[in-house]
């Protein structure tokens, strides 16, 4: 690069930055998410047997938001999510086809990095990547539609992964309400872990990845930005006689 040009750049960046930095905005944003949640199942080959799961709470996420004008921005935060999902199977042992239900649930801690395109505090698109941290498993068993009295619970159990990585996708509408869609790459289960009880390994060869639909409020919509414009905009339209 030559001496030139390497001024041209100094000088086309000392008249941008000084227009990007005036108009970023940093806050935070946060509100509930209501998971439908699916899985892909493998199970020794078999396929299927997958039943839609509603899980409304406990679903909270907090934003930290970093708008470069009024149609990108960046987000970072945190979240306590609900993640699971039913399986419904056929048990052919000692000749009798038995119907077992299982329902698996962790609640995991969620730390989401990603981008967002469109108009701030409206209406955007925004997707990104998340890591999420497992703490607390529970696993309840149905046999012929009737739930058995045992059921596991564990706080940061070995049944699980220690970490999940997921990409997700979504679309807020005005108002704050959004969309979004989220797939986990990290199978739910370590198939490696051994029951001492059973004397087994009840997730051996079972491979179940992830994803969801949920609802979302409010997660990138700055009311108190919202506010003061509304508020300027009225004091505005008074001012020029349409109050």
């Amino acid at each position: 690069m030559n001496l030139k040009k390497f001024h041209i750049i100094i000088l086309l960046l000392a008249a941008v930055l000084p227009e990007l930095y005036s108009q970023t905005k940093v806050y935070a944003t946060g509100g509930p998410e209501i998971i439908f949640s699916l899985a892909e199942i493998d199970n020794n080959g078999q396929t299927g047997g997958n039943i839609l799961r509603f899980a409304p709470v406990l679903n909270i996420q907090a934003f930290g938001n970093v708008d470069f004008g009024k149609h990108i921005g960046l987000i970072f935060g945190g979240a306590i999510r609900n993640v699971g999902f039913i399986y419904e199977y056929s048990d052919p042992g000692d000749g009798v086809i038995t119907t077992i239900k299982k329902k698996y649930r962790n609640y995991d801690f969620g730390i989401p990095l990603g981008i967002k395109l469109g108009v701030m505090n409206k209406w955007l698109l925004y997707g990104g990547y998340e890591i999420e941290f497992p703490f607390h498993y529970k696993e309840k068993t149905f046999i012929e539609g009737t739930k058995m009295d045992y059921k596991i619970t564990d706080w940061f159990s070995a049944r699980t992964p220690s970490y999940y990585h997921s990409v997700f996708v979504g679309m807020q509408l005005p108002y704050g309400f959004s969309l979004k869609f989220k797939y986990y790459f990290t199978e739910y289960f370590n198939q490696d872990y051994f029951d001492g009880a059973s004397n087994s390994y009840p997730y051996q060869n079972l491979k179940s990845n992830i994803w969801y639909f949920s609802l979302n409020f409010s997660i990138f919509r700055n009311n108190r930005i919202m506010y003061k414009e509304y508020e300027e905009n009225r004091r505005k339209s008074k001012k020029d006689g349409f109050y």
